[in-house]
């Protein structure tokens, strides 16, 4: 049975029927205003811009109801267009061989807005748990499992606050965009094959956190994980925070694996970051990486379940 129109909507038929046009269209605004209002700023900056064109256009030439909703399709996918055209001339002034000493604000500033766009264009819906515990004041290491490559977008996107910076492969840094605005927040590439540089960059990270100028996530496992399992950690990583002493934040991250799939199929993907635990310097004291790696698996392991336990093939155990 189809349901009955919303008050907004009685009142746009009865203002047409009686010939009322300047009040139908702004029931209309108004009514789309609030599909619109918990959008991110950047989108909801688009279509309320769309939609006054489109309206005006309808009330200066007069034109069929229906092309309201077609100029403003048109007009709201014109607007998407010159936000990325803006984002390639931002990008376009980054010099990546250039040595970035200080947190670029303007460009943390951009990305936050468009990382908060497309969160909800790719349809995520975002389930936080913890998230109160985060240190307020101080820098920190972040850790946390990998799944896809949209987890440090949703981890920045939690985290804002906190001036993240990543410890991320090298190959990151061709990517279209991302690599600009990586180079401009002081994220440091490793070279996962190479032992020598992939320490000059925890080195590198270690500086930026005793000069405070950001707080570091990594992700232990390396890469990403192609079966959902937490991997085994390259304890390597807990040394920025061993050498600086400065807590440990734990997360962990679930759903994101599914979002490609979803999109395709234009599903909505449930996606929960957890902060399963801040660990204090004094609770890691006296512990090598390797010790503190196994540690901080297991308080993962806790939070995720048993069943994302990696079991290697040749050890006779179920996985």
């Amino acid at each position: 049975m189809p349901s009955s129109p919303r008050p907004g909507h009685r009142w746009c038929i009865s203002a047409g029927r009686c010939g009322h046009r300047p009040l139908q269209v702004l029931i209309w605004f108004s009514d789309i205003h609030l599909i619109y209002w918990r959008k991110p700023m950047l989108l909801k900056t688009i279509a309320g811009v769309s939609l006054g064109i489109a309206c005006m256009l309808y009330l200066c030439l007069g034109w069929a109801v229906w092309m309201v909703p077609v100029a403003f399709a048109g007009l709201f996918l014109i607007g998407l267009g010159l936000a990325v055209l803006f984002l390639w001339i931002v990008c376009a002034r980054v010099d990546l061989s250039k040595p970035q000493e200080e947190d670029d604000r303007f460009y943390r500033s951009v990305m936050y807005v468009y990382i908060e766009a497309l969160i909800q264009l790719v349809r995520v819906r975002l389930h936080t748990k913890g998230l109160e515990k985060t240190p307020k004041t101080g820098r920190f290491l972040l850790v946390c499992n990998h799944l896809c490559v949209a987890d440090p977008g949703i981890v920045l996107h939690c985290f804002q606050k906190s001036q993240l910076a990543f410890l991320t492969k090298k190959e990151n840094y061709r990517l279209p965009f991302i690599g600009a605005f990586m180079h401009k927040i002081l994220c440091q590439p490793i070279d996962r094959e190479n032992d020598r540089q992939a320490l000059k960059s925890i080195i590198k990270c270690i500086q930026l956190i005793r000069e405070d100028k950001v707080s570091v996530c990594a992700f232990p496992e390396g890469y990403t994980s192609k079966d959902g399992k937490l991997h085994p950690f390259r304890s390597g990583v807990f040394k920025i925070a061993q050498k600086t002493n400065v807590p440990i934040v734990v997360c962990t991250i679930q759903g994101t694996r599914e979002l490609f799939r979803n999109l395709r199929h234009l599903r909505h993907t449930e996606v929960e970051l957890h902060l399963v635990e801040v660990i204090p310097p004094e609770a890691y004291a006296g512990l090598n990486t390797v010790e503190l790696g196994e540690r901080i698996y297991e308080k993962m392991i806790g939070d995720l379940g048993e069943n994302f336990r990696f079991v290697p093939p040749d050890s006779g155990l179920p996985s």
